[in-house]
């Protein structure tokens, strides 16, 4: 990654966000902000996204974000008034919030960080008053260290999403970010993805895997970590969280994707699942 600039799979989640917006009906994430953000250097060509693992990774990609926001909005109902985004990159809930009292803590490398800011500023979009930038890697820096600088209150319940890191990470800073969102006082919760161990993936799968993993390991962000489904249950119930709900692609295409006439939807069978876990 070169300082100052996105990763290249930041780069393709936020053109996968801005692609939507533009052919896509209904839309399942409204974003507003999601063409601006990426300014003149984003060209949408409708060939290239019309292909089917594009429509099928856009398809992912608006539905993790959607989900996310679904699971935030319960939490701000339940009286959160804490949202951290771990591994923020690109996506621009918290210049669009609609909670007036939710504070909104983005948590990223700075390179991003710095890339974003000059993006932000680039297109206008003011940065609120409720938005605090946390410098972190989560491989080399305490979590917990960075909110407390950054002004993160671990003694008020908050809401946490993860989404597009973990596969990244090692166990051990996978675990270490799980048992401090398990920390938080009760009504707290955590939405993140993971990508699917190779046990519980089709031969097909199996070698659309290899390919991407090849593909981003030459960019530089190598896959590290999978998870079975039952091996993520076991991770959040050790964290201790206390009620849990994980979605593959069926669950998502029925919540996100029924009754289209566009066919925007996901495969029957994904490389990655959303899970959720509340304290």
């Amino acid at each position: 990654m070169n300082p100052g600039r996105p990763s290249m799979t930041a780069r393709a989640v936020a053109s996968r966000r801005a692609a939507h917006q533009l052919l896509d009906l209904p839309l399942v994430l409204p974003d507003p902000l999601a063409v601006p953000i990426l300014g003149p250097e984003f060209f949408c060509n409708p060939a290239r996204h019309a292909d089917p693992r594009s429509r099928a990774f856009r398809a992912w990609i608006v539905a993790r974000s959607r989900h996310a926001e679904d699971t935030l909005a319960s939490a701000v109902a339940a009286g959160v008034t804490q949202y951290l985004i771990l591994g923020a990159g690109l996506d621009t809930f918290a210049y669009r919030n609609p909670y007036p009292h939710l504070h909104v803590f983005e948590a990223d490398l700075p390179s991003m960080q710095q890339w974003k800011q000059q993006m932000l500023l680039a297109a206008s979009i003011p940065t609120p008053a409720s938005v605090t930038r946390v410098p972190l890697d989560l491989e080399h820096q305490t979590l917990a260290a960075a909110l407390a600088h950054a002004g993160f209150d671990a003694a008020r319940p908050a809401f946490i999403t993860w989404l597009g890191v973990t596969t990244y990470l090692t166990l051990a800073a996978f675990r270490a970010t799980l048992q401090l969102a398990a920390s938080l006082p009760p009504t707290s919760g955590i939405t993140l993805d993971y990508s699917l161990d190779e046990a519980e993936l089709t031969p097909q799968l199996q070698r659309d895997r290899r390919s991407l993993a090849a593909r981003v390991a030459a960019a530089g962000e190598p896959f590290q970590l999978f998870f079975t489904t039952a091996q993520m249950q076991a991770e959040l119930r050790a964290a201790g969280f206390h009620r849990t709900e994980q979605l593959g692609n069926a669950d998502l295409n029925h919540r996100y994707f029924a009754n289209r006439t566009d066919n925007l939807a996901l495969p029957p069978e994904g490389l990655a699942k959303i899970a959720t876990a509340w304290l």
